[in-house]
Protein backbone atom coordinates (compact mmCIF):
# COMPACT_ATOMS: atom_id res chain seq x y z
CA UNK A 1 0.00 0.00 0.00
CA UNK A 2 2.87 2.50 0.80
CA UNK A 3 4.48 1.61 -2.46
CA UNK A 4 2.03 2.64 -4.57
CA UNK A 5 1.24 5.63 -2.85
CA UNK A 6 4.12 6.22 -3.56
CA UNK A 7 4.35 5.72 -6.76
CA UNK A 8 1.23 8.09 -7.15
CA UNK A 9 2.80 10.84 -5.52
CA UNK A 10 5.87 10.54 -8.07
CA UNK A 11 3.79 10.51 -10.76
CA UNK A 12 1.87 13.19 -9.69
CA UNK A 13 5.20 15.28 -9.28
CA UNK A 14 6.31 14.54 -12.47
CA UNK A 15 3.08 15.32 -13.91
CA UNK A 16 3.55 18.86 -12.54
CA UNK A 17 6.84 19.55 -13.84
CA UNK A 18 5.41 18.58 -17.37
CA UNK A 19 2.82 20.58 -16.97
CA UNK A 20 4.99 23.36 -15.55
CA UNK A 21 7.61 23.32 -18.48
CA UNK A 22 4.27 23.02 -21.15
CA UNK A 23 2.94 25.92 -19.84
CA UNK A 24 6.61 28.05 -19.90
CA UNK A 25 6.31 26.55 -23.59
CA UNK A 26 3.25 28.72 -24.40
CA UNK A 27 4.39 31.61 -22.79
CA UNK A 28 7.22 31.91 -24.74
CA UNK A 29 5.67 30.92 -28.00
CA UNK A 30 6.23 33.45 -30.52
CA UNK A 31 8.78 34.93 -28.29
CA UNK A 32 12.85 36.01 -29.45
CA UNK A 33 13.42 33.56 -26.92
CA UNK A 34 11.28 30.83 -28.59
CA UNK A 35 12.76 31.43 -31.69
CA UNK A 36 16.17 30.76 -30.44
CA UNK A 37 15.00 27.22 -28.50
CA UNK A 38 12.84 25.98 -31.69
CA UNK A 39 16.24 26.82 -33.56
CA UNK A 40 18.11 24.09 -31.14
CA UNK A 41 15.20 22.35 -31.55
CA UNK A 42 14.58 21.56 -34.89
CA UNK A 43 18.50 21.28 -35.55
CA UNK A 44 18.72 18.69 -32.62
CA UNK A 45 15.56 16.66 -34.48
CA UNK A 46 17.67 16.90 -37.91
CA UNK A 47 20.54 14.82 -36.53
CA UNK A 48 17.90 12.61 -34.44
CA UNK A 49 15.89 11.94 -37.70
CA UNK A 50 19.16 10.73 -39.77
CA UNK A 51 19.62 7.99 -37.14
CA UNK A 52 16.31 7.82 -37.21
CA UNK A 53 16.02 6.99 -41.16
CA UNK A 54 19.54 4.69 -41.06
CA UNK A 55 18.01 2.65 -38.74
CA UNK A 56 14.84 1.63 -40.96
CA UNK A 57 17.67 1.39 -43.83
CA UNK A 58 20.09 -1.12 -41.80
CA UNK A 59 20.08 -4.96 -41.67
CA UNK A 60 16.82 -5.53 -41.44
CA UNK A 61 13.35 -5.44 -43.34
CA UNK A 62 12.23 -2.02 -42.92
CA UNK A 63 8.98 -2.89 -42.60
CA UNK A 64 9.81 -4.82 -39.15
CA UNK A 65 12.05 -2.56 -38.36
CA UNK A 66 9.11 0.37 -37.94
CA UNK A 67 7.09 -2.03 -36.44
CA UNK A 68 9.60 -2.95 -34.16
CA UNK A 69 10.15 1.04 -33.26
CA UNK A 70 6.57 1.86 -33.24
CA UNK A 71 6.51 -1.09 -30.51
CA UNK A 72 8.03 0.38 -28.03
CA UNK A 73 6.68 3.76 -28.75
CA UNK A 74 3.73 2.29 -27.21
CA UNK A 75 5.29 0.78 -24.51
CA UNK A 76 7.02 4.00 -23.63
CA UNK A 77 4.74 6.00 -24.31
CA UNK A 78 1.72 4.37 -22.14
CA UNK A 79 2.44 5.42 -19.03
CA UNK A 80 3.18 9.09 -19.77
CA UNK A 81 -0.08 9.51 -21.42
CA UNK A 82 -1.94 7.64 -19.40
CA UNK A 83 -0.52 8.44 -15.75
CA UNK A 84 1.52 11.85 -15.92
CA UNK A 85 0.19 14.43 -18.81
CA UNK A 86 -4.14 14.98 -18.66
CA UNK A 87 -6.17 13.35 -21.46
CA UNK A 88 -6.79 14.79 -24.48
CA UNK A 89 -10.28 17.34 -24.80
CA UNK A 90 -12.15 16.35 -27.19
CA UNK A 91 -10.89 18.51 -30.18
CA UNK A 92 -7.44 17.16 -29.01
CA UNK A 93 -9.11 14.11 -29.65
CA UNK A 94 -10.25 14.63 -32.69
CA UNK A 95 -6.86 15.70 -34.33
CA UNK A 96 -4.80 13.08 -32.66
CA UNK A 97 -7.99 10.24 -34.77
CA UNK A 98 -6.77 12.29 -37.80
CA UNK A 99 -2.75 11.83 -36.85
CA UNK A 100 -3.62 8.14 -37.61
CA UNK A 101 -4.36 8.10 -40.67
CA UNK A 102 -1.77 10.55 -42.17
CA UNK A 103 1.27 8.87 -40.08
CA UNK A 104 0.14 5.58 -40.89
CA UNK A 105 0.05 6.60 -44.96
CA UNK A 106 3.35 8.13 -44.78
CA UNK A 107 5.25 4.93 -42.96
CA UNK A 108 3.64 3.06 -45.49
CA UNK A 109 5.11 5.12 -47.94
CA UNK A 110 8.33 5.40 -46.49
CA UNK A 111 8.74 1.15 -46.17
CA UNK A 112 7.69 0.48 -49.86
CA UNK A 113 10.48 3.03 -51.04
CA UNK A 114 13.00 1.91 -48.75
CA UNK A 115 12.30 -1.66 -50.53
CA UNK A 116 13.14 -0.73 -53.80
CA UNK A 117 15.84 2.06 -53.60
CA UNK A 118 19.04 2.96 -51.98
CA UNK A 119 18.78 5.05 -48.46
CA UNK A 120 21.03 7.76 -50.17
CA UNK A 121 18.56 7.95 -52.80
CA UNK A 122 15.25 8.34 -50.94
CA UNK A 123 16.04 9.91 -48.12
CA UNK A 124 17.03 13.20 -50.36
CA UNK A 125 14.30 13.03 -51.98
CA UNK A 126 12.03 12.29 -49.03
CA UNK A 127 13.45 15.69 -47.61
CA UNK A 128 14.18 17.65 -50.11
CA UNK A 129 10.23 18.14 -51.72
CA UNK A 130 9.13 18.07 -47.83
CA UNK A 131 10.34 21.94 -47.03
CA UNK A 132 8.93 23.22 -50.23
CA UNK A 133 5.60 21.76 -50.10
CA UNK A 134 5.90 22.15 -45.92
CA UNK A 135 7.30 26.72 -46.39
CA UNK A 136 3.74 26.55 -49.63
CA UNK A 137 1.15 24.97 -46.77
CA UNK A 138 2.28 26.91 -43.68
CA UNK A 139 2.13 30.41 -45.53
CA UNK A 140 -1.41 28.98 -46.56
CA UNK A 141 -2.50 27.34 -43.07
CA UNK A 142 -0.66 29.94 -41.13
CA UNK A 143 -0.39 32.70 -42.48
CA UNK A 144 3.71 32.87 -42.72
CA UNK A 145 5.30 34.62 -44.49
CA UNK A 146 8.69 34.27 -46.26
CA UNK A 147 11.15 36.72 -47.23
CA UNK A 148 12.93 36.69 -50.79
CA UNK A 149 15.96 35.82 -49.11
CA UNK A 150 14.38 33.13 -47.12
CA UNK A 151 12.66 32.14 -50.03
CA UNK A 152 16.57 31.86 -52.04
CA UNK A 153 17.39 29.59 -48.62
CA UNK A 154 14.80 27.47 -49.77
CA UNK A 155 15.70 26.64 -52.95
CA UNK A 156 19.67 26.05 -52.19
CA UNK A 157 18.61 24.07 -49.35
CA UNK A 158 16.17 21.67 -50.96
CA UNK A 159 18.01 22.06 -54.94
CA UNK A 160 21.28 20.75 -53.20
CA UNK A 161 19.21 17.98 -51.41
CA UNK A 162 17.16 16.75 -54.82
CA UNK A 163 20.94 17.36 -56.53
CA UNK A 164 22.44 14.83 -54.06
CA UNK A 165 19.71 12.10 -54.78
CA UNK A 166 20.18 12.64 -58.58
CA UNK A 167 24.26 12.74 -57.97
CA UNK A 168 23.80 9.20 -55.66
CA UNK A 169 20.85 7.90 -58.50
CA UNK A 170 24.19 7.46 -61.06
CA UNK A 171 25.22 5.24 -58.63
CA UNK A 172 22.16 3.09 -58.48
CA UNK A 173 22.74 -0.56 -59.70
CA UNK A 174 19.45 -1.68 -59.15
CA UNK A 175 17.19 -2.53 -61.74
CA UNK A 176 15.65 0.44 -63.76
CA UNK A 177 11.82 -0.25 -62.41
CA UNK A 178 12.68 -0.68 -58.76
CA UNK A 179 14.55 2.71 -58.85
CA UNK A 180 11.39 4.48 -60.59
CA UNK A 181 9.27 2.99 -57.79
CA UNK A 182 11.18 3.73 -55.19
CA UNK A 183 11.57 7.23 -56.56
CA UNK A 184 7.52 7.50 -57.00
CA UNK A 185 6.95 6.46 -53.42
CA UNK A 186 10.04 8.91 -51.83
CA UNK A 187 8.27 11.71 -53.83
CA UNK A 188 5.00 10.54 -52.32
CA UNK A 189 6.79 10.34 -49.12
CA UNK A 190 8.06 13.69 -48.88
CA UNK A 191 4.67 15.25 -49.95
CA UNK A 192 3.26 13.41 -47.05
CA UNK A 193 5.77 15.18 -44.27
CA UNK A 194 4.59 18.60 -45.97
CA UNK A 195 1.28 16.78 -44.79
CA UNK A 196 2.20 15.55 -41.67
CA UNK A 197 4.19 18.71 -40.72
CA UNK A 198 1.50 21.33 -41.40
CA UNK A 199 -1.18 19.18 -39.51
CA UNK A 200 0.72 17.63 -36.03
CA UNK A 201 1.87 22.17 -35.63
CA UNK A 202 -1.96 22.72 -35.81
CA UNK A 203 -2.64 19.83 -33.83
CA UNK A 204 -0.37 20.56 -30.93
CA UNK A 205 -1.20 24.47 -31.37
CA UNK A 206 -4.84 24.02 -30.68
CA UNK A 207 -3.72 21.82 -27.76
CA UNK A 208 -3.96 23.20 -24.16
CA UNK A 209 -0.58 21.63 -23.37
CA UNK A 210 2.07 20.55 -25.88
CA UNK A 211 2.87 17.76 -23.74
CA UNK A 212 -0.79 16.08 -24.15
CA UNK A 213 -0.42 15.90 -27.71
CA UNK A 214 3.17 14.90 -27.41
CA UNK A 215 2.24 11.73 -25.53
CA UNK A 216 -0.65 10.87 -26.89
CA UNK A 217 0.30 11.23 -30.54
CA UNK A 218 3.07 8.48 -29.93
CA UNK A 219 1.07 6.44 -27.98
CA UNK A 220 -1.93 6.28 -30.51
CA UNK A 221 -0.03 6.53 -34.00
CA UNK A 222 2.16 3.51 -33.02
CA UNK A 223 -0.58 0.43 -33.38
CA UNK A 224 -0.34 -0.09 -36.58
CA UNK A 225 3.28 -1.31 -37.89
CA UNK A 226 3.44 -3.57 -35.09
CA UNK A 227 0.37 -5.36 -36.30
CA UNK A 228 1.68 -5.29 -39.78
CA UNK A 229 5.40 -6.41 -39.09
CA UNK A 230 3.86 -9.40 -37.10
CA UNK A 231 1.96 -10.67 -39.87
CA UNK A 232 4.51 -10.17 -42.07
CA UNK A 233 7.00 -12.05 -39.89
CA UNK A 234 4.46 -15.01 -39.65
CA UNK A 235 4.94 -15.31 -43.54
CA UNK A 236 8.69 -15.37 -43.86
CA UNK A 237 10.57 -17.96 -44.94
CA UNK A 238 13.47 -16.84 -43.29
CA UNK A 239 12.92 -14.88 -40.14
CA UNK A 240 15.03 -12.24 -38.45
CA UNK A 241 16.83 -12.56 -35.16
CA UNK A 242 14.38 -10.95 -32.83
CA UNK A 243 16.68 -9.63 -29.99
CA UNK A 244 18.87 -7.48 -32.32
CA UNK A 245 15.69 -6.43 -34.35
CA UNK A 246 14.19 -5.53 -30.42
CA UNK A 247 17.09 -3.41 -29.98
CA UNK A 248 17.06 -1.66 -32.51
CA UNK A 249 13.45 -1.24 -32.10
CA UNK A 250 14.30 0.71 -28.43
CA UNK A 251 16.83 2.83 -29.69
CA UNK A 252 14.54 4.15 -32.81
CA UNK A 253 11.99 4.67 -30.19
CA UNK A 254 13.97 7.07 -28.18
CA UNK A 255 15.31 8.45 -31.34
CA UNK A 256 11.83 9.64 -32.44
CA UNK A 257 10.57 11.12 -28.97
CA UNK A 258 13.79 13.35 -29.59
CA UNK A 259 13.33 13.86 -33.19
CA UNK A 260 9.53 14.12 -33.73
CA UNK A 261 9.12 15.55 -30.81
CA UNK A 262 11.89 18.28 -30.99
CA UNK A 263 10.55 19.45 -34.45
CA UNK A 264 6.79 19.71 -33.16
CA UNK A 265 7.78 21.39 -30.33
CA UNK A 266 9.92 23.76 -32.32
CA UNK A 267 6.48 24.47 -34.30
CA UNK A 268 4.64 25.29 -31.61
CA UNK A 269 7.68 27.81 -30.34
CA UNK A 270 8.00 29.17 -34.06
CA UNK A 271 7.39 29.68 -37.78
CA UNK A 272 6.51 26.15 -39.03
CA UNK A 273 8.37 26.75 -42.66
CA UNK A 274 11.69 27.40 -41.00
CA UNK A 275 11.49 24.11 -38.48
CA UNK A 276 10.53 22.61 -41.30
CA UNK A 277 13.16 23.59 -43.60
CA UNK A 278 16.34 23.65 -40.70
CA UNK A 279 15.15 19.84 -39.64
CA UNK A 280 16.17 19.20 -43.67
CA UNK A 281 19.45 19.65 -42.67
CA UNK A 282 19.33 16.04 -41.77
CA UNK A 283 20.16 14.71 -44.93
CA UNK A 284 23.70 16.44 -43.69
CA UNK A 285 23.59 14.07 -41.18
CA UNK A 286 22.00 11.05 -43.07
CA UNK A 287 24.61 10.96 -45.84
CA UNK A 288 27.75 11.03 -43.12
CA UNK A 289 25.82 7.85 -41.69
CA UNK A 290 25.76 6.32 -44.89
CA UNK A 291 29.49 6.94 -45.21
CA UNK A 292 30.61 6.17 -42.25
CA UNK A 293 28.25 3.36 -41.19
CA UNK A 294 26.55 1.75 -43.92
CA UNK A 295 29.60 2.40 -45.79
CA UNK A 296 28.42 4.09 -48.66
CA UNK A 297 30.83 6.42 -50.81
CA UNK A 298 31.43 10.38 -50.52
CA UNK A 299 33.10 12.72 -52.87
CA UNK A 300 33.63 15.55 -53.40
CA UNK A 301 30.42 16.41 -55.74
CA UNK A 302 28.54 15.77 -52.36
CA UNK A 303 30.60 17.70 -50.14
CA UNK A 304 29.67 20.86 -52.37
CA UNK A 305 25.79 19.77 -52.21
CA UNK A 306 26.10 19.69 -48.55
CA UNK A 307 27.51 22.87 -48.77
CA UNK A 308 24.56 24.13 -50.36
CA UNK A 309 22.24 22.50 -48.07
CA UNK A 310 24.07 23.94 -45.08
CA UNK A 311 24.06 27.38 -47.00
CA UNK A 312 20.04 27.13 -47.60
CA UNK A 313 19.06 26.80 -43.62
CA UNK A 314 21.36 29.72 -42.64
CA UNK A 315 19.62 31.89 -44.88
CA UNK A 316 16.56 30.53 -44.07
CA UNK A 317 17.48 31.16 -41.01
CA UNK A 318 18.98 34.64 -40.67
CA UNK A 319 17.09 36.27 -44.05
CA UNK A 320 13.82 37.03 -42.05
Amino acid sequence: MNSRRHWLVSTADVGYLVNELGQWLVEISGTPEGARLATILALVSALAHAIFGALQKGRFDPWMTRGAIDGWLCVLSAPIALFVVPWPNAATALILAGAIVVHFAYKVTMALAYERAAYTVVYPVVRGTGPLVTVLAASLFFGEVFTPLQWLGVMFLSGGILLLAVRNLSEEVLDLRSLKLGLLWALAGGVLVALYTTYDAYGIRQSPDPFTFLAWFFFVTAFDFPLLATLRYRKMPVKPQLGPLMWRGFLGALIAWVSFGGVLLATRLDKVGEAAVLRETSVVFAALIGWFILGEKVGPRRLVLFGMVALGAIIVETGG
